[in-house]
């Protein structure tokens, strides 16, 4: 059954006796929880008055020992009773906020907690003790909360840094960590802030968006979908490309889902976030140096591990520096089907980027031999970009063809032409074929895969 016929299955809705497709929660159109209202200077006052109390009588060695949901329950109970000792004149719906918001800053991240728990928020952004926003489909959003001041925000940022073994201080003032629920985190302070500490939080999405939800977002069709399909099932190697936020991580998940139960799956990354289901995957991650600077693990000794591990596909999170050597290497000598990201603004882009990173392997090679892997090591490149209307969209759908001279040939097969932008500022545009039938077609024909040819007709908008 194809991407088309399924979405016009779930339409129509199952047939009788038929499995009801079960949608993840945060992928279709999830209501916004309503932001927290600014605290009164009352609140204010009966918070840390209640804090200093609340930590005076609490026992922190037994807390820790205790299950989370356990410690949160006496610290919420204990703030309640020291409200009553104290007879304080608060309502009763105060009360409950005060305790709450004790609870978040000694087990959780403070006055962020409630944005992190927003399934809507993508990602949470500290401009200082003041500043807060969040993004909120693909669009930045000031909010109402604050921090105490920059020490509080420094409280905050050192339990995150602590919690999974790193430091931050003057001597080591930048640093990448991972909170409990996959979130990613990067935190700089002073002196290299000027302002203040900054903190940025990349929400780990639980819910995993399955290609008929991106279909349905606009971030593709069902005809780029069943090729991407088939390329992944064709074992061709695919680099994703895209800026910051354009959804590479998603398209490389989804993509993903495409690789068969049967296969052994190893993924890289620096901090781990894809969510592959399949029952035979093992899953590595970089660890930085420690206090005395060593012990660090880079993506370029996890790749060169993998290839010992009898893997059928490598996926690697990002590629960022000399693991590039290593991951074309893998592609050349009988690992295709591996995926990777790649940060660049087009398809040419991120080619060139690639070959800047294999210089960083120290390998000394000619740029024209350099350019011979990467021409035979990537069949396909697809270019991702967050539009300002917030959206994400598949762009561009390239095949790289192999070399002509001293330079890298491709030819786009799907491309996003857009018409213009609409009254209420959403991009308004068509997914077209360019009319470039792709030579990897052969390729999947072997294997047993068949492509639509009226799928590549010059002009015509996929569907």
């Amino acid at each position: 059954m194809t991407l088309w016929d399924r979405l016009k299955q779930r339409e129509q809705g199952p047939r009788e006796g038929a499995a009801v497709p079960v949608l993840q929660p945060e992928a279709v159109s999830p209501r916004t929880a309503p932001a927290p209202p600014p605290m009164s200077d009352q609140e204010k006052a009966a918070k840390l008055r209640i804090h200093d109390q609340v930590m005076k009588k609490l026992d922190l060695s037994v807390l820790s020992r205790l299950p989370e949901v356990e410690a949160r329950e006496q610290i919420r109970s204990l703030a309640l009773q020291v409200m009553n000792e104290e007879a304080m004149t608060l309502p009763s719906a105060m009360r409950q906020r005060v305790a709450s918001q004790i609870e978040d800053e000694i087990m959780g991240l403070g006055p962020i907690e409630p944005l992190l728990a927003d399934k809507t928020v993508a990602d949470v952004l500290v401009n200082g003790w003041d500043k807060v926003f969040v993004e909120r489909r693909g669009k930045l959003e000031m909010t109402d909360v604050r921090f105490r001041d920059n020490e509080h925000l420094m409280a905050i940022i050192d339990r995150i840094v602590t919690r999974v073994g790193r430091r931050i201080d003057e001597s080591q003032p930048m640093v990448d960590a991972r909170l409990a629920d996959g979130s990613r985190v990067n935190a700089i302070i002073p002196p290299l802030a000027i302002d203040g500490p900054l903190l940025s939080i990349r929400r780990f999405t639980v819910g995993r968006l399955s290609v008929e939800e991106l279909i349905r977002l606009g971030a593709l069709t069902p005809t780029i979908g069943e090729v991407c399909n088939a390329i992944v099932r064709g074992r061709l190697n695919v680099l994703v490309s895209g800026g910051t936020g354009s959804g590479k991580t998603t398209l490389l998940n989804v993509l993903s889902s495409f690789i068969p139960p049967t296969e052994r799956i190893l993924t890289i990354e620096d901090s781990a976030e894809l969510q592959l289901q399949q029952p035979h995957i093992c899953r590595l991650e970089t660890r930085p140096q420690n206090i005395e600077g060593r012990g660090e693990v880079t993506q370029r000794d996890l790749v060169r591990n993998a290839l010992r591990m009898r893997p059928d596909r490598i996926i690697l999170g990002e590629v960022r520096g000399g693991e590039a050597f290593d991951m074309l290497q893998a592609m050349n000598t009988g690992h295709d089907g591996s995926l990777t990201t790649v940060h660049a603004n087009t398809p040419r882009d991120a080619l060139s980027r690639v070959e800047n990173m294999v210089s960083m392997a120290g390998m000394e090679l000619p740029p024209a031999a350099v350019k011979t892997q990467i021409a035979s090591a990537i069949n396909v490149v697809v270019q991702t970009e967050r539009m300002e209307d917030g959206k994400r969209r598949v762009v561009s759908l390239q095949e790289v063809e192999g070399m002509e001279g001293s330079t890298i040939t491709m030819s786009e097969i799907f491309k996003f032409k857009r018409r213009g932008v609409d009254k209420t500022g959403a991009v308004v545009g068509d997914f077209e074929a360019t009319g470039m039938v792709p030579r990897f077609q052969s390729r999947l024909k072997a294997r047993g895969i068949e492509l639509n040819p009226a799928w590549f007709e010059p002009g015509r908008r996929s569907e």
